[in-house]
């Protein structure tokens, strides 16, 4: 048990279902649904509808959408395995207009992270009504009444939303729609414990409720929402939108401590996770401070390794060769590992990279009284994604195309119906062939990051899973280890002391959940983190 002299979040724990998402009211409405007998699948897509409103600047129905779903072949007290875990890409595809000669001509160099051009098709809509019709057990509409009850009646807004709104302010007031639609009067973000309302957004959800995802993608919110975009320039038609579809993939993994760890294959970055975990096996990490130099020393060198692999391979399968056996194998990892000196940290690269830093997403985790369990992750890349709104939707628009490339000899090079190497990672863990660990860490590109660390500390550290979201945090990215000031000085110098340069992060890296299912027992574990304004709750 934890020091209860110390700050901190026991770990909550039920038998019958629980959730944990970034926002308490996105918990309460999974908890809510779960209790009126809806499953894991339902109370997820009704959890990011409401985050969708009450946590504008991490997520929204103009971005993207991931899901792991492990339907129930028992419950989870029961003996027999548990079937087969689903993949669900539900990223949106670049216009068929966008080409690279158009932006050449133009003389970019890059996708602009508020330019029109990184407005990639969102996704997420239409992943929702697939995961609904294949897994749900109550209508889509019925799932989004809570949402729409918040956007119309309106919500207080939380402490770590209106920090990061606040932060936003430039970019939602340099779009008159945005101004006009997510600020309050005068051009400020809304202040915490103050009322917020979105009467547009409202109308969007109840078009989507009554018409299902053709709502979204055909009729006056496409039209309104294509119109805006070729306003300013962009290749956006209402054929992308029409033909805008999820689908599902079979989820590729690795073994780790005798655990199976599942991802959505590429063009998400799953992979990464997968390749630094192979890394990382083969270090003894339990005999290091958890917290220590040596821990965040293998972690950031593996980091440089899996990374320095991402960027190299991953891109969208169906356009591009991307060598997944390869990169899974032992003897790469092998080959990747003998490169770290645990005396000396490796050369920094120098590089940018626009899917590390701060992003912001909503991880939830549900599991019901059945044993389903759903690993669903929704995001708009950066923070408000490009800060664009159509003048009718109030629906922002995420900036996922800047995940392109434009040199036209890498794999990832931005084309018409392209899918962007993609950041968003649900994860499920197997433990016997059934869930064991349903969970995900937020913030762009450190999520990879974010899970090995957080699988690791549970596996190798022994940390319950509030333990393992609460443990400090650091990043290598762009030649330097980002540290959460949780991290302590002497940790800090004994990492410069091996050669990293050292940054103390000005935001914590992401944020997490988790809900580990306790066969034995018959127990769910749940937890949430404490770097955003939700919780795990359970019953």
């Amino acid at each position: 048990m934890r020091d209860l002299h110390l700050p901190g979040r026991s770990v909550v724990m039920g038998r019958h279902g629980a959730a944990a998402t970034s926002h308490f009211l996105s918990t309460l409405a999974a908890i809510e649904i779960l209790r009126r007998g809806g499953n894991a699948a339902d109370a997820a897509i009704a959890a990011c509808a409401v985050q969708c409103v009450v946590e504008p600047g991490s997520t929204g129905i103009g971005g993207d959408n991931f899901v792991l779903f492990a339907p129930a072949r028992s419950n989870p007290t029961g003996s027999t395995k548990g079937g087969r875990v689903y993949g669900l890409n539900g990223s949106g595809r670049a216009p068929k207009g966008l080409t690279l000669e158009h932006l050449l001509k133009q003389g970019l160099k890059e996708i602009a992270l508020t330019s029109v051009h990184a407005v990639t098709i969102p996704g997420a809509v239409d992943s929702w009504s697939k995961l609904n019709q294949r897994f749900g057990s109550m209508p889509l509409a019925e799932l989004l009444q809570p949402a729409i009850r918040h956007a119309e009646e309106g919500f207080v807004v939380t402490e770590r939303v209106a920090t990061d709104w606040r932060r936003n302010e430039g970019k939602l007031n340099a779009d008159a729609n945005s101004a006009r639609m997510w600020l309050k009067e005068g051009g400020r973000a809304p202040k915490a414990g103050e009322v917020f309302h979105q009467p547009e957004h409202a109308k969007v959800l109840r078009e989507i409720a009554t018409k299902g995802r053709d709502g979204f993608y055909t009729g006056w919110v496409a039209e309104d929402i294509v119109a805006y975009l070729r306003s300013l320039g962009g290749m956006h038609a209402m054929e992308d939108f029409a033909t805008q579809e999820a689908f599902w993939v079979e989820p590729i993994s690795t073994t780790y401590r005798g655990i199976e760890l599942l991802e959505i294959p590429p063009s998400g970055v799953g992979i990464t996770t997968l390749l630094m975990l192979n890394i990382l096996s083969g270090f003894d990490l339990s005999k290091y401070d958890p917290v220590g130099v040596e821990r965040f020393h293998v972690e950031a060198e593996a980091t440089r390794l899996a990374f320095e692999a991402r960027d190299k391979y991953v891109a969208d399968p169906a356009f591009a060769d991307v060598p997944v056996p390869k990169l899974l194998s032992a003897a790469f990892a092998d080959e990747l590992r003998s490169r770290i000196d645990m005396k000396k940290a490796m050369p920094a690269a120098g590089t940018t990279d626009s899917t590390s830093t701060y992003r912001d997403t909503v991880y939830i985790s549900v599991v019901d009284e059945e044993g389903s369990a759903c690993s669903f992750i929704n995001s708009l890349f950066w923070s408000y994604g490009t800060g664009l709104s159509s003048p009718k939707t109030g629906v922002l628009l995420q900036n996922r195309g800047t995940g392109f490339s434009v040199d036209p000899a890498h794999p990832n090079c931005v084309g018409p119906w392209k899918r962007p190497l993609h950041t968003i990672i649900p994860a499920m863990a197997m433990k016997d062939g059934r869930p064991w660990l349903s969970f995900g860490v937020m913030g762009g590109g450190f999520q990879p990051v974010g899970q090995s660390h957080l699988l690791t500390n549970v596996l190798d550290f022994g940390m319950n899973v509030q333990e393992a979201i609460d443990c400090a945090r650091g990043f290598h990215q762009m030649g330097r280890f980002e540290a959460e000031r949780g991290i302590r000085e002497d940790v800090l110098h004994g990492l410069a002391a091996l050669g990293h340069e050292i940054k103390v992060a000005e935001m914590p890296h992401g944020g997490g959940q988790a809900i580990m299912i306790d066969a034995a027992n018959g127990v769910l574990q749940a937890g949430s983190d404490p770097r955003k304004d939700g919780c795990a709750l359970a019953y």
